[in-house]
């Protein structure tokens, strides 16, 4: 079978692993008439003609069916197809194929450096081809193309969380290296998943439990945003159709809330923050304030949380509709002053767990943001 010249990513060999579903050593080779350039404004490498320039990759010999239908998968998923080209390899020219775009849609930068793309995009490219390669038989590569910002996002959660330090003071010493994990299940993985955790735990005693069963909703890191305008002392709030609320029968599944957004990979939480607040409320922030990091519901969830105050002028004269009608979002702003607020938090009428957590920080906090 043809060998396969691979110039990006899938140079990293903890990938090429992943995507095949077995180790595979490939040998270096590099390709005339090319250079590897950052695609423009995205986070992989594309070939680009170049007649003085030798792109540098591998050669991958003794591919079988299986694989190149993984590879192809993979690779399918980015619009990707197979091209005849000539490598130099260990002993010479060498006949091969090579992944390029169908459309080639992206515009060549800078020159790719392997170290670099792995240094900063390496962990969560790994955990989101883990979970793009699940997919490998039971969907299409069109259908994964479509989930796979969340997929990223899910994979940056992860990144994320593994690099989260709490303080220690009255809190137990324990660590996750006092987990044991049996098994783990996904029976539905979609825009969100479902896992199934069999797994032990040491004890405050010292002893360890028995196995047992945990199922957990795995969601996506996310901020919520209260916009808040000092001058005016009015806060803006979001209202939108929750199917949580509804399929628990309640009869006012409309709930209010405050902007809030899951964080797209290689976002910070605080650029999140500045984007759904353009997107929901069409507003711009000009500070930030962080109420809490947090996990609202770690019994079940996987999800962590950033709630922020956000500065800005609130006007009148505004779109009162948001969201992005490609996400299916209907999403309503008002305007609400802070004594109405309070009035509204002490009745029970703010349901929504982050917009209470925020309602009270700034009853706290709103005199200093004021001033």
């Amino acid at each position: 079978m043809t060998p396969l010249f691979f110039f990006g990513t899938l140079r990293h060999q903890p990938l090429l692993d992943i995507v095949l579903g077995r180790v595979l050593s490939p040998e270096p080779a590099h390709l005339p008439g090319y250079r590897v350039a950052c695609a423009e404004g995205e986070s992989f490498p594309m070939l680009a003609e170049d007649a003085g320039r030798i792109a540098e990759g591998v050669l991958a010999h003794g591919l079988t069916e299986d694989d190149i239908a993984r590879l192809n998968f993979y690779e399918g998923a980015f619009s990707y197809d197979l091209v005849d080209v000539t490598a130099e390899g260990a002993t010479g020219p060498v006949p091969a194929r090579v992944f390029m775009p169908k459309e080639a849609p992206w515009q060549p930068g800078a020159d790719w450096h392997l170290p670099d793309w792995v240094d900063q995009w390496g962990p969560l490219t790994l955990i989101a081809a883990g979970e793009v390669m699940r997919a490998f038989g039971r969907e299409t590569p069109e259908q994964v193309a479509a989930r796979f910002p969340i997929i990223r996002a899910r994979a940056q959660s992860y990144v994320l969380a593994a690099a989260r330090r709490r303080p220690v003071t009255v809190s137990s010493p324990l660590t996750r290296n006092e987990v044991e994990l049996t098994s783990l299940a996904r029976p539905y993985e979609k825009f969100f998943t479902v896992e199934e955790y069999q797994t032990r735990f040491r004890r405050f005693d010292g002893t360890w439990s028995d196995t047992g069963a945990r199922a957990i909703f795995n969601v996506g890191d996310a901020v919520t945003v209260l916009p808040y305008d000092p001058a005016r002392d009015m806060v803006l709030l979001v209202e939108q159709l929750r199917i949580g609320a509804y399929a628990q029968g309640d009869p006012q599944p409309w709930l209010l809330e405050p902007v809030a957004g899951i964080v797209d990979a290689g976002e910070s939480y605080e650029e999140t923050a500045y984007r759904e607040t353009r997107e929901e409320a069409h507003a711009e922030l000009t500070a930030l304030h962080k109420v809490a990091g947090y996990y609202p519901s770690p019994g079940g969830i996987a999800q962590y949380l950033v709630s922020y105050i956000g500065i800005t002028e609130l006007v009148d004269d505004r779109r009162k509709v948001g969201g992005l009608e490609s996400e299916g979002e209907n999403i309503r702003n008002l305007l609400v002053p802070y004594e109405q607020l309070v009035t509204m938090l002490e009745t029970g009428e703010l349901v929504n767990a982050p917009l209470i957590l925020s309602v009270q920080w700034l009853m706290l906090n709103r005199d200093r943001l004021r001033a």
